[in-house]
């Protein structure tokens, strides 16, 4: 009872004309995120929580993607509402440089917030700020998004599925065709294997190897939010869009949701068959890792309409709506709780390796008790974002 009690107070408070499956599945998304980032061992994780190693997909390799769908969906709908109110295209262009400029600057301070205080002889600035890893998540959404803004500004509908087209069938062609060299004078093309690809070269190229997150890949060191590997993002923000345009449409939600669902398991097909060519693979966000994360994030969406919007089962939904209306809040929180855990010690033992090895593992096993961590860990962020909301606090980035 104090649980429907608890959602019906959460979803009584929306406005009414709001597509709640949009912010749901953003919740839903940003929930998963924290839970697959925070175990309570890397070691003892299981397996669908955990990455592809290199080709090949798992349900965590969707996240992200599902993320940048979501930023899509949501840049079509704010430019629309921020046109309606006659602002004009620059000021919505400035708005969103700014707000792209914040969130590479957070991503930026996460990449610096650690200092390791068991160790005497650490160097700050030697070891985290001369060395600091430039790539990461909210560094990639801040670019994607503002580039999607600019090409929603600037561009019509068609044009826009061809600049999507164009990004992934242009970041195919790169690695299938353009040449490149190691220092040693091999050249290669048309390689996809971990350090030795296009998009691998061009970190190496551009950001060294002191400046990526994997430092030691040969031959080249290279980082899975790189800088090639943005272009097919953009594609996947570019998606979102589209599907943005479609609940803007006029047609039912019975219409809007079935659009979804068709267009998104076409494009999960698609994206299947393009593996045999260009692999499925988050950390190249391959043009077929698009393909499938888009297809699947759309049929997400369409599920989320016909529960939330059409059948009016809500209920289970109210706390992702919490965790959705600050996305980017939440991910801060978790972020930094999770390192201050691991910088805290112990003993001998960082504060997160002593809960779970006191308390997780001898309770509920190694996996279970990882998991356990990671869920509570989750509910304790949920907490705080549910004192944020009701507080009426939501951080607009």
């Amino acid at each position: 009872m104090f649980l429907t009690k608890h959602c019906q107070s959460i979803l009584n408070g929306l406005p009414a004309n709001r597509i709640l499956a949009v912010d749901v599945l953003r919740g839903i998304t940003i929930a998963a995120m924290i839970l697959v980032n925070n175990p309570g061992s890397w070691q003892h994780v299981y397996a669908p929580l955990l990455h592809a190693e290199w080709h090949g997909w798992t349900p965590t390799d969707l996240i992200f993607p599902f993320f940048v769908f979501i930023v899509g969906v949501a840049t079509q709908m704010s430019v629309n509402q921020q046109r309606r109110l006659g602002k004009s295209d620059n000021s919505i262009l400035l708005k969103a440089l700014i707000r792209a400029i914040k969130l590479i600057g957070l991503g930026l301070f996460l990449a610096l917030f650690y200092y390791n205080f068991s160790d005497p002889g650490y160097d700050w600035f030697s070891q985290r700020l001369e060395n600091i890893r430039l790539p990461g998540v909210l560094q990639r959404i801040g670019i994607v998004y503002f580039i999607t803004v600019l090409i929603v500004l600037k561009c019509q509908m068609l044009s826009r599925v061809f600049w999507c087209m164009g990004l992934l069938l242009g970041y195919w062609a790169l690695f299938l065709i353009l040449p490149y060299a190691d220092s040693a004078g091999n050249t290669y093309a048309g390689l996809m294997e971990h350090g030795n690809n296009i998009s691998a070269w061009f970190d190496n190229l551009i950001l060294g190897k002191n400046h990526v997150y994997y430092p030691d890949a040969q031959p080249f060191p290279f980082d899975p939010e790189g800088l090639l590997s943005t272009l097919p993002a953009i594609a996947t923000c570019l998606s979102g869009v589209l599907a943005g345009h479609w609940l803007n449409s006029e047609k039912s939600m019975h219409l809007k949701a079935l659009g979804l669902l068709t267009f998104g398991a076409l494009a999960t097909v698609v994206g299947l068959i393009w593996d045999a060519n260009f692999p499925i693979n988050k950390a190249l966000w391959s043009s077929s890792y698009v393909m499938l994360s888009s297809g699947m994030a759309c049929i997400s969406l369409s599920v989320c309409l016909y529960l939330i919007d059409i059948f009016r089962i809500r209920n289970w939904a109210a706390p992702f709506v919490v965790f959705g209306a600050n996305s980017i809040a939440f991910y801060m929180f978790a972020a930094i709780v999770a390192r201050i855990l691991i910088m805290v010690s112990v003993g001998e033992q960082s504060a997160k390796g002593w809960l779970f090895e006191s308390l997780y593992s001898p309770l509920f096993g190694n996996l279970n008790g990882s998991l356990a961590f990671a869920v509570s860990f989750l509910i304790l962020s949920y907490a705080v974002m549910l004192l944020m909301y009701r507080k009426g606090w939501f951080w607009k980035v």
